[in-house]
């Protein structure tokens, strides 16, 4: 497609009858990539697409048309949501590398969504600041956008091509369509895109915005201690600051932030040896971090999050102390991140962060305060070098560094990344190696060595075409870490996999499409000494019905496991616990969410070996739209485990195993009201209840053979709450500019009051003691050509 001049002003109103429209070249005929790949639109159902440009912007104007305004499904969501929405979306590869791009979304009701595209897949949560607005009209509908050259990243050269594709979708049809055809059965995405070509004489403009905040929280908790406030409040400045160091590279810099109006997360009963993996909110660490996904040695909740000597705290009591307040996190003091790419494909990011000491405050016999460090200032560091190389290929060097000012150890990890495929993009080899190093570790009689460790994945796959597979063997030995920095649960282990894959395409008698998986998975422990640990067959079969719907079916078969984690002992120790193989039968049948009723349902049940073991899940879910503005929607699992078999307790040095009669029930309210596409109130109520109730215990012997035993005093049976409600208003007063309200409310409760039934313990929850929290935030976004352009 020839790029063309703006020669006339624009006015972004959603109205297509500007002048400057009536000589912009035209996208059309567009065809089918789902559900009929190549299938073109029907001529009522046309869509035409204009873009210019001029020397700030990019203007793209549309008319998706229809049979009738009825046939566009449209609702309000709020900005970054797509919901059930019809959308058109333009995509440019600035570079023409056929790997990374920028995305731009508008619905038929104005709303925006962005995104970031890179090998590792799209990154929904990065931000830009562009303008759009849609009509609705008698047979379909209009859109405009206006997209400033500082909310992309393109090359200096005076004649450019980008790659472009222009996405829409008409969701109550169920067809997804592009303007340059798509195949799904092929692997490269970019690759398949038309040109945006000869734009001529624009350049990269000063890119420097400033997001300046103010907050005000009021928290009350009811401690009932003379020596705590059960009402606080506090007054909170800073500032968030983009700042485009040259075309291809950009600072984001977070000053004192304010991450207090976060989504709560959802805590939950865990009976595994390892720690929960909690979804990171923070919106620093989430929008444009695709380059620092690379390796996945990267969960930012460590920054900022449980001080490392939280639990010493009170295993260190003295006689008579009592604490009156450990902090949960860690104060983050400031965020920098640099990040970019340039026209020869060179990825570059850099993250880094600062956390403040903390420390707990200690009340001893005699009534006297001290305070006990629970972490140190701690400096957290991630680097990213990222080679784009010919038919999607590229090559990666990470690391991730952890510096402590204090005497805890420093930790840091290097890896190498590659992943390289064919010309014709069809066969695919790709891996990682890692080094990690602990510095200054505590071994035995108080003396520190550094920790050396190494870890490597190797694949190799075909990626392209209706049939696919990819050979693993994943390696780490009993000294690998990365969990300073990222998500780690246990090493010493070579793991071997192999994955079948076919997908039908074409729709046929009940379905759109159809994929079916199979999975074979093979671990064994390394050393100390090598045995095996486990083998596993996964298979299931997916897809979209003809009704717009969807379905999963699943298989599941487990050997008998060694694990050598489950009893809670160093690994060392000689302890294994010997688990019942098992299968499992599942399926899940989702209905069209286009219309205003829908829902789905789910069950999986598994089924042991011995005990006549079983555990089920049911899932449940609903949803309703009353208008374009209001929906609510229930998401419910339930679980139900008869005598499984798991770690109970400890009782001197000696772990006992409990055949467990578990009983879990989520349930997720959620409900959303959208004044305008400026304005909404949205409503989250989660609760969640898991009592454990153990029937007949074990004594577990090193060998993993088992022993009844009574007369155990020690109760290690739970019984776990946790209510959280989340409402949130956001207006979008201006242009990137946000005030938010929030309160949230939450409440966690822990006992062994395992006989209640589900009413009795939720009103029990209800009356108990709450953390109520409110707060207000303004951020007005500033943008230096803007200032620069009002000042001349």
């Amino acid at each position: 497609m020839p790029a063309a001049r703006a020669t006339q002003k624009i006015i972004i109103d959603g109205d297509l009858a500007d002048e400057a429209w009536k000589a912009a070249p035209v996208a059309d005929s567009f065809v089918q990539r789902q559900p009929s790949f190549g299938k073109p639109e029907s001529y009522k159902n046309r869509t035409e697409v204009k873009i210019l440009y001029d020397d700030n912007a990019i203007y793209i104007g549309g008319y998706c048309h229809e049979g009738s305004k009825d046939s566009v499904s449209s609702e309000l969501v709020g900005r970054d949501v797509i919901g059930v929405n019809d959308f058109v979306g333009v995509l440019f590869d600035t570079y023409n590398d056929k790997i990374n791009g920028f995305g731009y979304y508008v619905t038929p009701l104005g709303e925006q969504y962005d995104a970031k595209y890179s090998s590792t897949g799209e990154d929904g949560s990065w931000n830009s600041v562009y303008k759009s607005a849609a009509k609705l009209v008698g047979d379909g509908w209009t859109f405009e956008m206006r997209i400033p050259y500082s909310a992309i990243r393109f090359g200096k050269a005076n004649i450019q091509n980008w790659g472009m594709n222009i996405f829409r979708r008409r969701r109550k049809a169920g067809e997804n369509l592009t303007w340059n055809p798509i195949d799904q059965k092929e692997y490269s995405f970019f690759a398949q895109f038309g040109l945006w070509a000869n734009i001529t004489n624009i350049k990269p403009p000063v890119r420097l915005s400033f997001s300046p905040y103010l907050s005000t929280d009021i928290e009350n908790y009811p401690y009932n201690n003379p020596n705590l406030k059960n009402t606080t409040a506090r007054v909170n400045g800073g500032m968030d600051v983009k700042y485009g160091i040259n075309q291809s590279f950009t600072l984001d810099m977070t000053l004192v932030p304010d991450f207090g109006q976060v989504q709560s997360d959802n805590h939950v009963l865990n009976l595994t040896p390892f720690e929960v993996k909690y979804n990171e909110y923070r919106s620093f660490f989430t929008e444009g971090t695709e380059l620092f996904s690379k390796g996945s040695i990267l969960y930012s909740r460590r920054i900022g999050g449980t001080p490392i000597h939280f639990y010493d705290v009170q295993n260190n009591l003295n006689a008579g102390d009592s604490i009156l307040k450990n902090p949960t996190e860690s104060k983050l003091i400031n965020a920098t991140k640099v990040s970019g790419r340039t026209a020869s494909g060179l990825g570059i990011g850099f993250l880094n962060a600062v956390t403040a000491a903390q420390y707990a405050t200690i009340q001893d016999a005699n009534k006297h305060e001290y305070q006990v460090q629970t972490n140190p200032l701690t400096n957290y560091n991630i680097f990213v070098l990222d080679q784009s190389l010919k038919h999607n290929s590229s090559i990666s060097l990470i690391n991730t560094n952890v510096s402590r000012n204090s005497k805890d150890y420093n930790a840091n990890v290097t890896a190498g990344l590659w992943d390289l495929y064919d010309k014709k993009v069809k066969w695919n080899f790709f891996g990682k190696m890692a080094l990690s190093q602990l510095y200054g570790y505590p071994v035995s009689n108080n003396q520190t060595q550094t920790q050396l460790g190494y870890n490597h994945n190797l694949n190799f796959a075909k990626v392209s075409g209706n049939f696919n597979f990819t050979v693993s063997q994943y390696y780490t030995d009993d000294k690998y870490t990365h969990q300073d920095l990222g998500y780690y649960t246990n090493n010493n282990f070579l793991d071997h996999e192999l994955y079948l894959g076919y997908k039908w395409l074409k729709p046929r008698s009940f379905y759109n499409n159809m994929y079916y998986n199979f999975d074979l998975y093979y671990s064994r422990r390394y050393i100390q000494p090598a045995s095996f640990q486990g083998f596993y067959l996964n298979t299931n079969v997916n897809g979209q019905f003809k009704t717009l719907g969807y379905y999963f079916f699943k298989l599941n078969i487990t050997s008998n496991e060694n694990d050598f984690y489950e009893p809670r002992k160093p690994i060392d120790s000689g302890y294994v616990f010997k688990r019942p193989g098992s299968w499992l039968l599942g399926f899940n049948l989702q209905s069209n969410d286009a219309k205003k009723l829908s829902g789905s349902i789910g069950e999986y049940h598994r089924f042991y070996h011995t005990y006549q073991s079983t555990l089920d899940e049911i899932d449940l879910s609903g949803q309703y739209r009353f208008n374009k503005k209001l929906s609510a929607n229930i998401v419910s699992t339930i679980n139900i485990w008869n005598n499984n078999l798991g770690y109970a307790t400890t009782v001197n040095d000696s772990v006992i195993i409990g055949l467990r009669r578990v009983r879990s029930v989520e349930n997720i309210y959620t409900a959303k009201y959208n004044f305008t596409n400026k304005m909404g109130i949205s409503f989250r109520l989660r609760h969640y209840w898991s009592k454990l109730t153990n029937g007949q215990l074990k004594y577990l012997s090193k060998d993993g053979s088992m022993a009844n035993i009574d007369g155990i005093s020690q109760n290690a049976d739970y019984n776990i709450n946790f209510f959280n409600i989340d409402m949130v208003y956001t207006w979008q007063f201006a242009l990137g500019s946000f005030l938010t309200v929030t309160w949230k409310n939450a409440i966690g409760t822990s006992d062994q009051s395992v006989y209640n039934n589900y009413v009795k313990n939720l009103g029990t929850t209800l009356h108990s003691n709450e953390l109520n929290t409110v707060s207000i935030k303004m951020i007005y976004f500033l943008d230096y050509l803007d200032i620069k352009k009002h000042k001349g």
